[in-house]
């Protein structure tokens, strides 16, 4: 049985803002599951029902079996989340917030401290444990912030763009340290922006796009469904709307072509062995009177998924941080 079991979930803000508009999947036992979208495309509302924070127009969702709406409480005890912003106390030490989060989920002292110190140690913050978190860099809130999710030994993980707003170095040893969790036997269920990340860590992913779930597979099948390699013609920053209908109207005409897609200034058609078209589309364009301002082969990746399926390239919004402040108790001197 899937861990995650997803039926015509449905989700209105007011009277007519659907931000989730019959979405069905599952999730099963072991894997890491993409969830991949831009901002304001329902990502953020899906994880926030499935992890009974927020309740359902209409639809199911199960995890481990149990009704997310029925049982919220029983859901709760078996998940753990990491929301998209960073929820530790910057009052509080690495070690304080650790052991605090095992008292809450119902361990003894004496479990929550073992279970703090080995958490610490595998999310390499051992060194820094007596410090508050205040002191911490963005990477090792981040980490601290899972660790929180982890306390308690759940079966399931729910992140939701757990790397938004980091570097690049501390983006990818986070991913090292999600893949060990994965093979350590947690399912992972992620949110993300990045098309990079996806494809680096997800089994299967599904692409959600104004409330609707567009596309669904493996990475590697869904980079298949392209149908070729594309071939990426951009035009100048001042091209006209009529420009880029020419160059889509000539790359349609060319014998080779799958299908073809503009956005912004570009235009890409995918062909199979896009190498030896690139003769053929750069006469196409001369013949026509085109002067691009870049022309480029790419095999197919997650971005032209994405394109093929929404019509528009995957902009990443990065969430601003924000302030930090001191929770639950009075700030020390």
């Amino acid at each position: 049985m899937p861990l995650v079991e997803v039926h015509d979930l449905v989700k209105v803000y007011g009277k007519d803002v659907r931000a989730v508009d019959g979405v069905s999947f599952e999730v099963n036992a072991g894997e890491v599951f993409g969830f991949l979208g831009p901002n304001g495309a329902g990502k953020t509302t899906t994880i926030r029902v499935l992890v009974t924070r927020l309740e359902p127009t209409g639809g199911t969702a199960f995890v481990d079996g149990i009704d997310v709406t029925s049982d919220p409480n029983e859901v709760r005890r078996r998940i753990g989340y990491a929301a998209q912003f960073i929820g530790v106390d910057d009052d509080l030490t690495g070690g304080e917030t650790l052991v605090l989060q095992g008292r809450l989920h119902g361990m003894s002292t004496k479990a929550a401290v073992a279970q703090a110190d080995l958490l610490l140690e595998v999310i390499d913050l051992t060194d820094a444990a007596g410090r508050r978190a205040g002191t911490y860099s963005g990477g090792m809130r981040r980490r601290l912030d899972l660790a929180q999710a982890l306390v308690h030994k759940p079966r399931l993980l729910f992140l939701d763009e757990p790397t938004t707003g980091l570097d690049p170095q501390n983006r990818r040893a986070l991913w090292e340290y999600l893949r060990s969790l994965n093979e350590d036997g947690v399912t992972i269920f992620l949110t993300t922006q990045y098309l990079e990340e996806a494809d680096a860590l997800v089994h299967r992913l599904a692409i959600i796009d104004h409330g609707l779930i567009v596309a669904e597979g493996t990475p590697g099948e869904l980079k298949a469904g392209i149908g070729g390699d594309a071939i990426t013609v951009t035009l100048h920053a001042d091209a006209s709307l009529q420009e880029i209908a020419d160059v889509e109207a000539v790359l349609r005409g060319l014998d080779a072509a799958h299908d073809v897609r503009a956005f912004d200034h570009s235009v890409a058609v995918y062909v199979t062995d896009g190498g030896s078209r690139i003769a053929s589309v750069v006469r196409a364009l001369d013949e026509a009177g085109v002067n691009p301002a870049r022309l480029e082969l790419s095999e197919p990746t997650l971005d032209e998924v994405f394109l093929q399926h929404t019509g528009e390239r995957l902009r990443v919004e990065e969430v601003k941080q924000q302030r930090r402040t001191a929770m639950g108790r009075r700030r020390r001197s």
